[in-house]
């Protein structure tokens, strides 16, 4: 019992990740353009045709800024909550724009949307679990504190995407402002490298196949550094950075320990989980 997943973008130049089944999927996030997600869904075989909603976290630019083409080309519903509605500035169509609840799970045909309050300096921000044929995806990005929520939640995943969005050293020695290094920082900023490893190390569940490294900082993180992090403490989880340059492979994550999620070559002839040069 599967479902399928791919890291279309990730990182502060926008976010989206394809979570489906064999006939229906969602979106999380569409923060970088419709063509840019169209043309990489395409270099790994996923098309439109399956997403069936889409799915929004927060209002902030990184995680909206292919919304509004992505919704109306594809007339795609928009689930997104009144208040981050009013702070986004977004123009949708009204006939596509849904409302969601924390707790309260959302039906995308087999489908079953789960979202959880979560610590970040927007209006009204939420994280995602994607439940379908009997699998569990998690998607823990943007987060300032690894809350009670979120715990709870990374601990019911067989596969996940964990922000680690920076490694202390290096933003202490960056060039950032120390109001804005402050901000990240913060309770409602971001997760570092070791905040996102305590809590892998500490609520990883036995199934937890696959995680996904996500919104990596490209000024004050590295992904092989990140990479060799969490390869010390994975055991039999396997571990892949999401670019932000580049779309990941599709991932079959399956709730059957015995079954291995790999890469699926029928939908990446080309890409591999391997390929950290890319970054």
């Amino acid at each position: 019992m599967s479902l399928f997943v791919c890291s279309i973008n990730s990182g502060s130049n926008g976010n989206c990740y394809y979570i489906g089944n064999d006939t229906e999927a969602v979106l999380i996030d569409a923060g970088i353009t419709c063509r840019e997600t169209v043309k990489r869904m395409r270099k790994v075989n996923l098309s439109m045709d399956k997403v069936k909603a889409i799915f929004i976290s927060h209002e902030h630019g990184d995680h909206i800024r292919g919304l509004e083409v992505i919704s109306n080309t594809f007339n795609i519903p928009v689930y997104i909550t009144a208040r981050t509605l009013q702070h986004s500035r977004l123009q949708l169509n009204k006939d596509l724009v849904r409302s969601f609840a924390a707790y309260q799970p959302v039906r995308i045909g087999a489908l079953a949307v789960h979202a959880f309050p979560k610590l970040h300096d927007a209006a009204d921000p939420h994280s995602f679990i994607i439940e379908g044929n009997e699998t569990r995806i998690g998607v823990f990005t943007d987060i300032g504190t690894p809350c009670t929520n979120v715990i709870d939640h990374f601990s019911q995943c067989h596969a996940a995407f964990l922000e680690a969005n920076y490694d202390d050293a290096m933003l202490d020695q960056g060039r950032y402002p120390y109001h804005l290094k402050r901000r990240i920082r913060g309770d409602e900023g971001h997760l570092s490298n070791k905040q996102a490893l305590d809590l892998f190390t500490a609520y990883r569940p036995a199934h937890m196949s696959h995680v996904f490294l996500s919104h990596l900082s490209k000024d004050n993180n590295c992904p092989k550094l990140a990479h060799e992090l969490f390869m010390a403490h994975a055991g039999s989880t396997n571990i892949v950075v999401a670019s932000r340059f580049h779309e990941t492979p599709v991932y079959e994550i399956s709730s059957r320990k015995a079954a291995q999620a790999k890469p699926l070559s029928v939908y990446a002839p080309v890409a591999t989980a391997q390929q950290i040069s890319l970054f």
